[in-house]
């Protein structure tokens, strides 16, 4: 049985909460100013990507939420109000429980830790509201800056998988480091 959960949260500076329809804009914005390093990483960051497809994703992800089939997860600053960029809960197991941790930051935040302190604080939402007994992060062996995330939070790197997936040009076969935190 899914346990009952707020659908926000906070850590020292952040805002962490469900998304909502009227972010749509902020998403959408925050994607285009992010483009070049999310398009390495993200398959859905393309530079076609229209406002009502960023609509639609959101429509989708509000869904999933109610359904707990997804616990997509928006990133806010509590000083200014702003959209930095968005987290969550995915390939959610309720059986075991078990979640994998994704996350993106505008690149115009980066560098100041924001995106630690809300995978830490998604970490803990895991385990002590959702009863989680394991969280993972999966990122390519060569997203150093998803890496270094994972590695501050005390995930432990539990393997790498070898040609594991496409690179998104489709031309190369790429590595996975699957690391995880277990209570």
């Amino acid at each position: 049985q899914m346990p009952n959960f707020p659908d926000a949260f906070e850590s020292e500076r952040l805002i962490i909460r469900a998304p909502k329809i009227e972010d749509g804009l902020d998403v959408w914005n925050s994607i285009k100013q992010s483009m070049e390093s999310l398009r390495l990483w993200m398959p859905w960051a393309t530079p076609e990507l229209k406002l009502h497809e960023t609509e639609e994703s959101l429509r989708q992800s509000i869904a999933d939420f109610i359904t707990r089939k997804d616990l997509r997860l928006h990133l806010y600053l509590k000083e200014t109000g702003e959209f930095i960029g968005s987290s969550g809960l995915h390939r959610i197991d309720w059986r075991v429980p078990k979640f994998e941790i994704g996350y993106w930051l505008d690149t115009k935040f980066e560098g100041r830790g924001y995106m630690t302190e809300a995978v830490e604080r998604i970490s803990q939402f895991a385990f002590k509201e959702l009863g989680a007994r394991r969280v993972e992060i999966h990122c390519d062996e060569e997203n150093h800056k998803s890496r270094l995330v994972a590695e501050r939070v005390n995930f432990e790197l539990e393997g790498i998988l070898k040609q594991n997936s496409v690179a998104l040009d489709g031309n190369s076969l790429r590595n996975t480091c699957i690391y995880a935190k277990i209570e």
